[in-house]
């Protein structure tokens, strides 16, 4: 499908209202220092320093609809419990209705407890994961309830979407019952389906979601490339009564299938792959938003494609807003890179990176002539943190800064260089003689810059400190520099006319 084709249809969607249904899940993190090895047994020490909790799950598949302005109700079980009640905040103050949330006095909250360890300031992994959950079929009174509360609703919305993780809320006759009454009163119902379950229990959805994994344990079959996909999109078509299947493939895109057998693969965009958490969340919200918005399903898995783009490049579960795929529609990052971001953008993303512990380095200048001296100086700083935000001057300031001979290389083409580089990670073109706006809106951990300056001649030390920031000199290669190159240019020029 063409872009321009793709933007039209994704500005003519409506506001969707999409019903959740699923296993709500607390993902709980503790970020900390893994400094030594313990005396007591051969394990890390982690000193903790922060916990954050983040939805997931249902829970999660409804805060990320919600962020593509849609109008949220989810349903599903929580605890009596801290967890619980942590949960069901957290779900209204995105935005989602939790009146059908139920809770159920005998069993906990699903909590999903990361512990993440940083070790000699490198980027921090995944130590241990710890799940509080009961995987057993809820009470027959809740499952009654929360079939009465899906009957009674579901005509309220456009779509609904069953997020199965299986820990018990998807039992067979709750989901059955919310997939006859929805298509008794022609609302789409699409499914994520629980990984090892038998399919039988989605029969008759309108789409089915699994990934390539869930996909081969369905079918016997291996999902080597996307027309295998379509094979067994086929197959579950033709077995289930489904309308269609969208199976996702990770680096390979995704593929779909209609009712009428006719396949097709949707490729994805290479990009830099940051974190793959919640992907498969953000495909089911994305596909839910714009069906429900009116898109047909080709537009849908386009539109779902891109968002599972953008999620992966971010770190953690980032709220995609229908202005980042607006961004991309449009082209206004460069083609094939999505580095080049504007100073709100990165504001953005770099909050989102610093929710989940993650170190933003910032630096600066003209990056005129890309020499080894800048490259020395880009490694340097991106060696001291886990992401590297660069902020660029624009033609006119360089020009103001250096004169009217410069810049000799135009800010697209500098910007382009620099998110070439597996180093760089954001590139913010900014107008201003100083990053200051780029520094308050940005707040980075550490502010870097290559030269024999001290601290305090760092241009932007004063506001980086003044919230904590710490502000680093890097080596650097002396002798490189865009004025001596343009010097040793001019130097050889006469020589080689005579």
């Amino acid at each position: 499908m063409h872009t321009p084709d793709l933007l039209h249809r994704f500005e003519h969607l409506s506001q969707a209202r999409v019903f959740v249904l699923g296993d709500l899940i607390l993902d709980r993190y503790t970020w900390g220092n893994a400094e030594r090895i313990s005396q007591e047994a051969p394990i890390i020490v982690l000193k903790a320093e922060e916990q954050h909790c983040f939805l997931g799950g249902a829970a999660n598949v409804g805060h990320l609809a919600c962020g593509l302005d849609a109008l949220v109700r989810c349903a599903g079980v929580v605890g009596n419990d801290e967890a619980g009640r942590a949960l069901r905040k957290m779900l209204e103050e995105s935005g989602v209705s939790s009146e059908l949330v139920l809770t159920d006095d005998q069993r906990p909250t699903t909590v999903k407890e990361r512990f993440v360890g940083r070790a000699a300031a490198k980027h921090p992994s995944q130590i241990l994961r710890v799940d509080h959950e009961v995987r057993e079929s809820i009470r027959h009174e809740l499952e009654e309830t929360l079939i009465q509360g899906i009957e009674r609703h579901v005509t309220e919305y456009d779509v609904l979407l069953v997020s199965d993780y299986a820990k018990g809320v998807c039992t067979p006759r709750v989901v059955r019952s919310a997939i006859d009454a929805a298509i008794r009163h022609q609302i789409p119902v699409l499914v994520d389906p629980a990984r090892g379950v038998d399919y039988e229990v989605y029969r008759g959805a309108t789409l089915l979601k699994p990934n390539r994994t869930e996909t081969r344990q369905a079918t016997k079959s291996e999902i080597v490339q996307p027309s295998d996909g379509i094979d067994a999109g086929r197959q579950l078509c033709r077995q289930l009564d489904l309308d269609m299947a969208v199976i996702t493939l990770d680096r390979d895109g995704m593929v779909l299938v209609s009712q009428d057998l006719k396949g097709e693969a949707v490729p994805t965009t290479a990009r830099s792959v940051y974190d793959i958490t919640g992907a498969g969340d953000m495909v089911l919200a994305m596909l839910g938003v714009a069906l429900g918005g009116g898109a047909d399903p080709l537009t849908a898995v386009h539109l779902a494609n891109l968002a599972a783009g953008l999620q992966v490049e971010r770190m953690g579960v980032a709220v995609i807003r229908p202005a980042d795929l607006h961004a991309q529609l449009v082209g206004h990052r460069c083609s094939g890179d999505s580095k080049i971001v504007t100073c709100e953008e990165a504001a953005q993303l770099a909050a989102e990176h610093r929710s989940r512990r993650s170190k933003i380095v910032f630096t600066n200048g003209c990056f005129d002539l890309l020499h080894v001296g800048h490259v020395a100086v880009l490694n340097a700083a991106a060696q001291m943190g886990d992401m590297l935000v660069v902020g660029l001057n624009s033609d006119a300031s360089i020009t103001r800064l250096k004169g009217e001979h410069r810049p000799i290389v135009g800010q697209a083409e500098r910007a382009a260089m620099l998110s070439a580089m597996a180093c760089v990670d954001l590139v913010v073109i900014f107008d201003e003689d100083t990053p200051h706006n780029l520094l308050h809106a940005i707040r980075p951990d550490v502010l870097a810059k290559g030269g024999s300056y001290s601290v305090d001649e760092v241009i932007g030390h004063d506001v980086v400190q003044a919230y904590g920031g710490q502000v680093c000199v890097t080596d650097y290669v002396p002798g490189r520099s865009t004025t001596r190159i343009l010097e040793t240019i001019q130097e050889r020029l006469p020589a080689e006319a005579a």
